[in-house]
């Protein structure tokens, strides 16, 4: 865990003469909790309590381990600045996330629910606190944001549209406060599903107006048959002009009913969809048998693969391909995931947390009698290089069609290939380089130093991140690598992120 820069810690003799901080270009986080003066009427002593817990046990680490410096906290807030916007961001993605689990338990009007704004400005550092409108523009921001939301300024998203693979939604230019010029503002969309449900909503709203059109078209007509006289009415219906009107409610609804899945009759009364989840067949992923050995791990082309060292490994097997979305689904439908997945059935599976692919492992290792689990980050080494010690399984050189990444021969994709479309390595296992970032088992450390040597995955119980490897779609060649690796939060859901299981013999 990185240690916090709290400004008040600075000293008189680090200020500039005449007591006027220096400036710097810095990304700011405002927090505010939503609802915070009700909270506290209702319960002073325990709001007050459940606010700190937030901000020594939430808040004040994931500023830390995202390399950020905490200025303040106001009672029912915080202001924090970054060097990296990217950082800022993640950082307050981590802490909605984290409150989401909190609050799941709780009734709503016990939930502590932070509004966050985040903007890319000028500013003022002083010992004990930041100055300059691009603290108050993060403060306007936060206002304007719902609770348990990330909204982030214009100049904030220029900075991080293509290295944080998030989904974002405009919110148009706002005029804020005593800030002369309009605010570009976004709301940041972490889970790829929330895109899908804002456009549920547009498209609702769309269904909503054409029922009423067609309603007052079907009235139009009802009323001119019937107003017209006899004769004429005679007249009309002579004509073969129209046709019976059709109630136009129903065929609009239909599609909502058609979309469940139910593989059960459909003469069954009840709408829900426990009859077709238990029905759905357990979809076991393949596996592939590796057998055990030594190899050495890492490599000198990044210091987090340093030290290079001596692994030897026991036999384990390795799924063939990353968890697609149909596998994943299988999960979900029987209510063990938390989420259904989207895209193609033969896609692997993405936007998962590590704790998501927990759920997973632990769902198919309950259903099925196997002793599941994620491999560890040697394990998946091992295997990905399949039996090599060259920069890639392949050879030393990239090679087009090898592997599925931004540089890797391909045009560029909106989302990953479907598993299996590149050659198998020489363990005939797909995907283990690109496609999509892969959890493994292990806490991220820095380095190897103190890493084990038997394979085992390295552990502890108050670990916050975890470790990926692979690399995706959205990364260059440098990520396919079988040495590549990387960290991210525990709990959180990135669009990139995937994996694939293991099994002891």
């Amino acid at each position: 865990m990185g240690e916090i820069r709290n400004f008040k810690s600075g000293t008189q003799d680090e200020s500039p003469p005449l007591g006027v901080g220096p400036r710097r270009l810095a990304a700011i986080i405002v927090g505010d909790i939503a609802s915070y003066s009700r909270m506290m009427q209702a319960d002073e002593e325990g709001t007050h309590v459940r606010v700190k817990r937030i901000e020594r046990d939430l808040i004040q680490p994931s500023i830390a381990e995202h390399h950020g410096s905490l200025v303040k906290t106001t009672g029912d807030g915080f202001i924090a600045i970054f060097d990296s916007p990217v950082e800022a961001v993640r950082c307050s993605i981590v802490i909605q996330q984290n409150l989401i689990g909190r609050n799941a338990s709780l009734p709503k009007h016990s939930r502590i629910e932070y509004r966050i704004g985040v903007n890319l400005g000028d500013v003022i550092v002083e010992p004990d606190d930041v100055y300059g409108d691009g603290v108050n523009i993060a403060t306007r921001i936060e206002g304007l944001a719902d609770p348990g939301h990330v909204y982030i300024s214009g100049a904030i998203y220029e900075q991080i549209k293509h290295k944080v693979v998030c989904s974002y939604e405009s919110l148009g230019d706002r005029k804020v406060k005593n800030i002369t010029d309009p605010v570009r503002v976004y709301r940041v969309l972490p889970d790829a599903e929330a895109v899908g449900r804002t456009r549920g909503r547009r498209e609702n709203a769309l269904i909503f107006l054409l029922s009423i059109t067609l309603l007052v078209i079907a009235g139009g007509v009802l009323w001119y048959l019937l107003v017209l006289p006899h004769d004429k009415m005679t007249e009309q219906v002579a004509m073969p002009t129209i046709p019976p009107v059709i109630p136009p409610q129903p065929p609009l609804r239909e599609p909502t009913k058609i979309a469940q899945p139910s593989p059960s009759s459909s003469s069954s009364p009840s709408p829900s969809p426990a009859p077709s989840q238990s029905a759905t067949p357990v979809r076991e992923p393949e596996m592939v048998a590796v057998r055990g050995g030594s190899f050495v791990m890492g490599s000198n082309d990044d210091p987090t693969e340093r030290p290079i060292h001596q692994v030897t490994l026991r036999p384990f097997s390795i799924g063939k391909y990353p968890v697609t979305v149909q596998e994943w689904n299988t999960c979900a439908a029987a209510q063990a995931c938390a989420f259904s997945g989207s895209g193609l059935d033969d896609a692997p599976m993405s936007n998962v947390s590590w704790t998501d692919a927990q759920q997973y492992v632990a769902w198919l290792a309950r259903v099925t009698k196997k002793p599941y689990r994620l491999p560890s980050e040697a394990e998946w080494e091992y295997a990905a290089r399949g039996g090599t010690q060259t920069k890639y399984w392949w050879g030393d050189k990239l090679q087009p069609r090898m592997a599925g990444c931004k540089d890797c021969g391909d045009m560029a994709a909106e989302q990953p290939a479907k598993v299996g479309n590149y050659k198998p390595n020489p363990f005939g296992l797909y995907d283990m380089g690109g496609g999509v970032d892969q959890w493994v088992e292990d806490c991220w450390h820095k380095t190897y130093q103190g890493a084990p040597g038997d394979g085992s995955a390295w552990s502890s119980p108050d670990c916050t991140s975890h470790v990926l490897r692979s690399g995706s779609w959205k990364n260059d060649s440098r990520y396919v690598r079988p040495a590549n690796r990387d960290g991210y939060d525990t709990n959180v859901r990135y669009p990139t992120h995937g994996f694939r299981i293991a099994l002891d013999p």
